[in-house]
């Protein structure tokens, strides 16, 4: 799987090689569906949500640009599986605090992580991720693995100067990668990227039922 994500460009650095070759992905999907766990695809997890397909976590994660000892917030924790990636890039001297909505995805990651052996290096919160996580920001960087209809404030002023923000955005059919880039000055400056297709971002600052 690596091998291909390398022949395809979309996995680039060294760090997020690394990263995916170590983050076991079978651990992270319901055991029916482990044998398709390094197929390029998304799959169900349950609940109407997916966890991603590995090029799109290759490239969200090569855009969001991980330094050790980075503190991340991720919107949509899902299964776990890209938390852990970030936990592998930011080490010991960093943090991932990752927030999911629905419930009981919310224990499904817990263990998935504490299997595979991330869980000191991520807090798992259950709650509304559009607001963002006020009690542990600014954060170095954020990234939203669901799709909102434009880019939530709360994250924006979450985010330290000099950080930056990975989101798709768009409607509930078609979204673009957007990177959020937060100067020194807290200038922002907005590039839009790739399309994508992701679950829709639910919450006060994204759609309020799907």
């Amino acid at each position: 799987m690596v091998r291909d994500l390398i022949n395809i460009g979309v996995l680039k650095s060294e760090k997020v090689i690394r990263a995916i070759s170590k983050v076991p992905r079978e651990l992270f999907i319901p055991p029916e569906l482990r044998r398709y766990a390094y197929l390029d695809t998304p799959l169900p997890i349950g609940y109407g949500q997916t966890i991603s397909a590995p090029h799109m976590v290759a490239l969200m994660t090569e855009l969001l640009d991980v330094q050790v000892g980075d503190k991340i917030l991720e919107v949509g924790t899902g299964s776990g599986y890209q938390a852990a990636i970030l936990a592998e890039l930011v080490g010991d001297e960093g943090h991932v605090y990752t927030i999911e909505i629905v419930k009981e995805l919310v224990e499904f990651s817990r263990q998935n992580l504490m299997r595979a052996g991330y869980l000191s290096r991520v807090t798992v919160i259950h709650g509304d991720g559009s607001v963002g996580y006020e009690a542990a920001a600014p954060y170095d960087k954020i990234i939203v693995t669901a799709a909102a209809p434009d880019i939530p404030k709360p994250l924006i002023d979450q985010l330290r100067p000099g950080g930056r923000l990975v989101i798709p955005v768009g409607d509930t059919y078609m979204q673009y990668l957007t990177v959020v880039y937060k100067g020194l000055d807290g200038k922002i400056n907005v590039e839009r990227g790739t399309p994508c297709v992701f679950v829709p971002l639910v919450g006060r600052y994204g759609w309020r039922k799907v």
